[in-house]
């Protein structure tokens, strides 16, 4: 998988920008707001979701623009896909996949991306919903249907929240039927989790060496028993949802535990170094297994990926990315932080607005 170009127009700070894009390392280096992340978030925008911030659409368009924006890409194969609002709805997104209309989860049939910024450095001491993220995008990047499940199960458990918060009003035979639901696409959910957390954590016991730490992983806070049972435990706590104002059982309260293997450290309570290659070798041996399974590495953008590493676990992770292929595109403030990045890296600046390439 690999972008040959990348169109931005009316996209955050740029006016119109193409990126004729290499198929290995792509490295963006300026200053600290120059828009070198904004670029690696239009591209997080070629798959479902809210990309790698996580904001609004309506946010993503162009201050001085006109309310609207867009991001288009062309895919090794041959392939154009593209999504963005207009200006009279600026939170309904719109996709096209050659040139047809298509759903945000269509486009994770075509690209699987992966990304590590900045902000994910607080993973594993913040909220779980967080961790829950960060496993889903690691399990649609192996299972495109992953995303349906995840959208229908929302949807459902919204809708039974509804319900519930008008007492003496809900509707006993709607009420069976979105558990149902909730337990069909929930237990689905809870399935593919499994699938990713089994396999990946045979590729992370496989991991060798010290240059980044090893990870171990779990999935704790609920166990799936099967659409019956899921669809038994929410019909028996009604009472108790509708009080709380939420559900109390299914996939939405799991959560992802990570401990430092050869420390036997849980995540949270390692160095924020340690934390970050934890996080790197989660990634990376997620890359592999994707690479695998679906014959074809993942895209990887990797966010100030270099600032708190060292030197010699910078150019182990450069040689590492190089070695093993694949499109990854890296940011960074300093050239000289890629110094050790291969001959063969494409190296691009950004500035005012504008992406340029290094001589």
């Amino acid at each position: 998988m690999a972008v040959d170009r990348l169109s931005l127009t009316d996209f955050r700070g740029y006016a119109e920008a193409v990126i004729e894009a290499a198929p290995g390392l792509v490295v963006l280096t300026g200053e600290n707001g120059a828009g070198k992340t904004n670029v690696l978030e239009a591209l997080s925008l070629l798959s479902p979701g809210r990309g790698l911030r996580g904001a609004a659409l309506s946010e993503m368009a162009r201050d001085a623009g006109p309310g609207n924006f867009s991001v288009s890409a062309h895919l090794q194969g041959d392939v154009d896909i593209g999504t963005g609002t207009l200006a009279a709805a600026r939170e309904r997104r719109l996709v096209r996949i050659n040139g047809a209309t298509a759903s945000a989860n269509a486009m994770a049939e075509w690209l699987s991306l992966l990304w590590l910024t900045p902000a994910m450095d607080r993973l594993f001491t913040e909220s779980a919903g967080g961790r829950r993220r960060f496993l889903d995008r690691l399990v649609l990047a192996r299972e495109p249907g992953h995303a349906g499940h995840a959208a229908r199960y929302e949807a459902a458990m919204r809708a039974r929240n509804k319900l519930l918060a008008e007492p003496g009003q809900a509707d006993p035979v709607w009420l069976d039927a979105l558990e149902a639901a909730m337990a069909e696409h929930g237990s689905a959910l809870m399935q593919a989790r499994e699938r990713t957390m089994a396999k990946l954590g045979v590729r992370l016991a496989q991991q060798t060496g010290d240059l980044f730490a090893r990870a171990a992983l779990d999935l704790t806070g609920w166990e799936d028993g099967g659409v019956e049972a899921l669809a038994r435990q929410l019909r028996a706590g009604r009472t108790q949802d509708a009080v709380a104002g939420r559900a109390l059982a299914g996939p939405h309260r799991t959560d992802l535990d990570v401990v430092h293997a050869g420390k036997g450290q849980p995540a949270a309570r390692c160095s924020t170094g340690e934390q970050k290659a934890l996080l790197l070798s989660i990634i990376l041996a997620h890359a592999d297994l994707v690479a695998e399974d679906r014959g074809q590495r993942p895209i990887l953008l990797l966010d100030e990926v270099a600032a708190h590493l060292d030197p010699g676990r910078r150019a182990a992770l450069f040689a590492r990315l190089a070695e093993t292929g694949g499109q990854v595109w890296m940011t960074g403030t300093e050239p000289a932080l890629f110094a050790d990045a291969p001959t063969s890296t494409q190296r691009l600046t950004v500035a005012g607005g504008k992406v340029l390439s290094s001589i």
